[in-house]
């Protein structure tokens, strides 16, 4: 009965970590990709762009006298709605001085009618433009969204770049820590030069299809025979449209080809980055049910893809769409158990303390339970659900209300029993838990998650699963060490199958490996997880059950990064010891167990 996630490739905000020098490669990308002109000093020709109500807007017009900042978005990037409500603020704090905001969509994919629902949502009282061909675009050198540009009353770019350091790829800070579109704006009104006149923005890639160059020859000359319907829609059916698809957790579809193509260099970069789709165990160690990793075979046929400009290929060579289930992923629950009867209140934007409720089920007898679904209310700001059996009369530590029952990250699917004889005991009186973590992504919302139950006879049980866990609750990761190891382990007492593992960690965590030591002395690593990521709660599913003999031991090893270049680091200069926030840290290794049921 293990916790397991599908082959989800979400491509979420709150996902993937990027370290610091991989910002300034990103600038460099985007030098390279726009004119062999700087961009801070280029200047902008006049240009005239259709905003989402018909009407024509030139550059005169929309600068005015002052400083013009332009912003390049995109609808559905959620770097983009992370930022709005600061563009909102940015916007109506610098207008008294003349300054005037606008926003240009250049994404192939987003639509006028998209365009105004997201002016909408966020509340946007600057104009919104769209730039259909790119042209604009490309005269700026943008690339991403979000990317900022302030023009000059002389048509001049004097500030590129992000707007801020508070959000990137995968990580956010509670405050930024440097608020570089508004200190250039400073400068350029005091009449200086821009102290730091460029940085480096992270967001999603502008959705312009780019037309194979000569400079392409090398590649292979089967390049031009790969389509869109012939093999990456298969690629994106079995890895990623579980997730992004109408109604579910990622931010955009990638069910039709229109979308697709807007979003090609953008799901390039990211799956040779090894962000997408989520999967970070090793393949050297086990074979997992659940195993999201990406084939190079399938890495190669999107590059290739996307090399030669995108093509769609012949609509009959589309494969049949994948079914999905509605409502639950499991058999329908004999209980829905919510976490409240009030809706949580999640902000635009900030960032929360994990929330916990403490709910009774009414379990007068003891329960067996063979299938269980935690279910957010708001996906979108859910980032992960971990909910807690709490048996009456035991003592549980304060950071660990329970023992696990299920959990939900995006993508994640339902703790279902492997065989209709194992189940895990609710025993009469407990309660459940339920631990909810929020990340705001730009518009407020309300939540109430809740959990889904499905029960079985006790005379159907052979065999008990349990959570269990290898935990250290003792360490202290000194200030600025970028590579601290934290060890735990457990000591099976009994004969069990060993299900699956989750490790967990918070934001410094950065690797976590499973290793057995059985009675014979041989040791085996069970799981192997080099490359850590806090946004997504993965658990790892065994193909088949590993049996762990009485005396088998399990050792956990987690390292961490607590320096200055872990950019998701809430604060390098500090201690940090096991706590509940996401600024303090854990070391848990959690596993699923079945044993035979003691009669």
């Amino acid at each position: 009965m293990p916790v397991c996630t599908s082959a989800c490739c979400g491509m979420i905000a709150r996902v993937a970590i990027l370290a610091v020098g991989l910002e300034s490669m990103l600038l460099a990308t985007q030098r390279s990709s726009a004119a062999d002109q700087p961009i801070v000093g280029r200047p902008i020709n006049s240009f005239t762009l259709p905003d989402v109500h018909g009407r024509e807007q030139t550059l005169a017009a929309l600068r005015g006298d002052g400083p013009l900042v332009v912003l390049f978005v995109g609808v559905e990037c959620p770097l983009v709605g992370q930022y709005m409500p600061r563009i909102v603020e940015l916007a109506a704090a610098y207008a008294k001085q003349g300054v005037r905001f606008v926003a240009i969509d250049a994404n192939r994919q987003d639509s006028l009618a998209e365009l105004v629902a997201f002016g909408q949502r966020h509340k946007l009282e600057l104009p919104i433009l769209k730039d259909p061909s790119g042209e604009v675009a490309r005269q700026f050198g943008a690339t991403r969204t979000p990317e900022a540009f302030v023009v000059d009353a002389a048509g001049r770019v004097r500030y590129h770049g992000r707007i801020d350091d508070q959000y990137g790829v995968g990580f956010l800070r509670p405050q930024p820590t440097r608020r570089d579109l508004a200190l250039a704006l400073d400068d350029l009104l005091a009449g200086r030069e821009p102290a730091v006149a460029e940085t480096p923005a992270a967001g999603c890639l502008i959705g312009q299809t780019r037309i194979a160059s000569a400079s392409d020859s090398s590649k292979p000359s089967t390049a031009d025979a790969i389509t869109y319907t012939k093999h990456i829609a298969p690629i994106l059916q079995q890895r990623c449209v579980e997730c992004h698809r109408a109604g579910e957790v990622a931010p955009f579809a990638l069910t039709e080809y229109e979308e697709v193509a807007g979003w090609a260099e953008t799901i390039r970069e990211v799956v040779n980055a090894g962000r997408m789709p989520p999967w970070f165990a090793s393949p050297e160690y086990g074979e997992f049910h659940n195993a999201g990793h990406m084939t190079d075979e399938e890495k190669q046929l999107i590059d290739a893809w996307v090399d030669a400009g995108a093509p769609q290929g012949d609509p009959r060579d589309l494969p049949p769409p994948r079914t999905f289930t509605d409502g639950w992923g499991m058999p329908e629950p004999d209980q829905i158990i919510r976490m409240s009867d009030k809706p949580f209140h999640v902000p635009a934007e900030g960032v929360l303390d994990y929330q916990y409720y403490e709910v009774d089920p009414g379990w007068k007898e003891d329960k067996w339970i063979i299938g269980s679904e935690a279910r957010p209310g708001a996906r979108s700001v859910v980032h992960h659900i971990l909910v807690f059996i709490k048996r009456p009369n035991k003592i549980y530590l304060p950071l660990l209300p329970g023992e696990l029952i299920s959990a939900y990250a995006p993508g994640m699917k339902p703790t279902v029993s492997e065989s209709s004889d194992m189940a895990m005991l609710a025993p009469a009186g407990s309660k459940i838990v339920f631990q909810v973590h929020y990340t705001p992504n730009g518009t407020p919302q309300d939540d109430i998650s809740y959990l889904g139950v499905k029960f079985c006879d006790v005379s159907q049980v052979k065999y008990e699963v349990s959570a269990g866990m290898a935990i250290n609750l003792s360490f202290r990761i000194p200030p600025g060490d970028p590579d601290y190891k934290v060890t735990a382990s457990y000591r099976f007492r009994r004969d069990a199958m060993l299900m699956g593992v989750n490790p967990h960690m918070h934001l410094r965590g950065k690797a976590f490996r499973y290793e057995a030591l059985y009675p014979d002395g041989t040791r085996e690593i069970l799981m192997d997880c080099p490359k850590f990521d806090f946004n997504w709660q993965i658990g790892y599913q065994y193909l088949e059950p590993k049996r762990m003999p009485a005396g088998t031991r399990i050792f956990c090893t987690a390292h961490y990064d607590n320096s200055s270049g872990n950019v998701s680091n809430p604060d390098p200069t500090r201690s940090v010891v096991f706590g509940e926030q996401t600024w303090d840290e854990m070391m848990i290794g959690w596993f699923f167990a079945a044993e035979a049921r003691k009669k």
